[in-house]
């Protein structure tokens, strides 16, 4: 069946939204409301799209992660249909921020992790991103300063520390991510985290956390005796 609107009229996403509020919705029938129509050649319905859409990306999460040109490779889903499920998951991430706004004072981890696990969990490569901040652990600027491959990514302290220079900043937290989901540190996240404590004790400036942000959580290099 093509159309949604044969369905009866209690199995329809959106009247079943309606009358039962949006957590009575399955994953594949709120897609559906975001994909909207199906599709004339397959007679394929807006359901029908979500469903395969769920079982070739496994889960939501991989769903979201998921680029343009994937999303394009499930017959039926155009560059108009991507762009919204793509949209809806950014303004998904954003709202699940909380803001790090310059002068927050950082006291705790948690903080940290609130702040990028939208941006950063379900992303597909390394982001290594510094926070700067001053003698009183405020806030004052955030700085990426790589992406590296799926399995790793390359800073040198000197890409660190220029702009501490520039920033004149007192102190660093250190955030990256895992694609894998798994935040536990690799040898090569323990090796960075320890050139980059030891060019920090030479010029002064502390550096508080290495926080590394995965889907299944998060680990905090200070928490874990690792600094």
């Amino acid at each position: 069946m093509y159309r949604i609107k044969d369905w009866p009229e209690e199995e329809r996403p959106r009247e079943k939204l309606l009358q039962q509020g949006a957590r009575g919705l399955s994953a594949a029938e709120l897609l559906a409301l975001v994909l909207r129509t199906g599709d004339a050649a397959t007679r394929m319905s807006a359901i029908d799209h979500a469903r395969l859409l769920l079982e070739r990306f496994g889960s939501l999460q991989h769903l979201a992660s998921a680029s343009l040109a994937e999303l394009q490779q499930l017959k039926g889903i155009g560059p108009a249909k991507a762009a919204e499920l793509q949209a809806v998951f950014e303004i998904a991430r954003r709202f699940q921020e909380q803001p790090l706004r310059p002068g927050t004072r950082y006291s705790r981890p948690e903080e940290v992790y609130r702040h990028f696990r939208g941006r950063l969990a379900d992303y597909k490569r390394e982001q290594f991103i510094v926070l700067l901040l001053d003698s009183k652990n405020r806030l004052l600027r955030e700085v990426q300063i790589s992406q590296g491959s799926l399995t790793a990514s390359i800073v040198h302290p000197r890409e660190v520390f220029s702009v501490v220079v520039r920033e004149s900043a007192a102190a660093l937290l250190l955030v990256h991510n895992h694609p894998s989901g798994d935040p536990t540190p690799s040898r090569e996240d323990r090796e960075i985290t320890q050139r980059l404590k030891e060019a920090g004790d030479l010029m002064g400036v502390r550096v508080l956390d290495h926080i590394i942000i995965g889907a299944e959580g998060y680990l905090s290099f200070a928490d874990q005796g690792l600094l």
